[in-house]
């Protein structure tokens, strides 16, 4: 067995990771004399725009026209200073997905700029939505509802459990958990979060109550601030007992992306049922010879 130490992930160091030393020497006004040749090698070249389309796996949903307008003047001006990162489509000549930049893409097409800088990566589907919220959490450019809904994809889709997440994003497993928690709430409120109009704070307050939309109206018109809106939100509680069920299942998310990573690497069906310190781990099988095998991974 190789004693070697393996290279870190660069996923938690975000798109510089990738990039490396191209930022600082990179030269907006260089292009590539052979585009396609380029995304072969997966350097850096200059992309047509006409090639780029939306990322499946990104992450933000609102871009903010006005923002947008104010980015594609400063790239008429400057350039665009930072190269995308894209990926090649499967089976699909010059054509590729953007993993991180989606908003420089679309303002340079509002810029009249009819190519872009890019860097050309193979990646597998969990690392292009890894490196999507990556890139827009260290920018601040998601909304708390995005952010929370890109948690849940990698949670729900590639098995994470929070505690991976939190390394891989650098946020903390309370930072995970409270933007999870803003999902479980009626698609108004989400709404005014995203807009601006509710902060998460207030959102987060208003999650164990009995009717938090009618609270949340009532927040955002009488404009009480965080702690008053704790105060407003504790003469609502919802039962306890169904606040009990739902922390529950709250808890239970690392316990399910635990089975999902466990049945990949098995190929059975996984449960586990876990009463605190203690709990079972059932193996489902359906054919004696899948039966023969389990009892001679556990012998050896």
């Amino acid at each position: 067995m190789s004693s070697a130490t393996p290279k870190p992930s660069p996923l938690g160091r975000g798109l510089s990771a990738l990039l490396g030393d191209v930022d600082a020497s990179y030269q907006p006004t260089t292009r590539s004399a052979d585009p396609t040749a380029a995304s072969r090698a997966g350097g850096l070249q200059r992309m047509p725009t006409a090639w780029l389309s939306s990322g499946a796996f990104q992450p933000r949903h609102l871009f903010n026209e006005e923002a947008l307008q104010e980015l594609a003047a400063s790239i008429r001006e400057r350039g665009i200073l930072e190269p995308l990162l894209v990926r090649p489509k499967p089976h699909a000549r010059d054509s590729y997905e953007i993993i991180a930049g989606e908003r420089r893409w679309r303002a340079a097409q509002i810029a009249g700029v009819h190519d872009v800088p890019v860097l050309v990566r193979e990646l597998t589907d969990r690392e292009a939505m890894e490196f999507g919220i990556i890139e827009n959490v260290q920018r601040e450019d998601l909304s708390p509802i995005e952010e929370g809904e890109g948690y849940k994809r990698l949670i729900e889709e590639f098995g994470h459990t929070q505690d991976a997440l939190a390394k891989i994003v650098g946020k903390s497993r309370p930072h995970i958990t409270n933007m999870l928690r803003l999902l479980s709430l009626p698609e108004e409120i989400r709404q005014m979060i995203a807009e601006g109009s509710l902060t998460p704070g207030h959102a987060r307050a208003l999650v164990p109550t009995k009717n938090p939309l009618e609270l949340a109206r009532e927040v955002v018109k009488k404009g009480l601030n965080v702690r008053q809106t704790e105060t407003l939100a504790k003469r609502n509680q919802e039962n306890p007992e169904v606040h009990k069920k739902r922390a529950g299942a709250e808890a239970n998310a690392d316990v399910l992306a635990l089975e999902k990573e466990l049945e990949r690497v098995i190929g059975l069906k996984i449960k586990i049922v876990n009463k605190g310190k203690a709990g079972t781990l059932t193996l489902h099988y359906t054919s004696l010879d899948q039966l023969d095998d389990i009892i001679k991974k556990l012998r050896a």
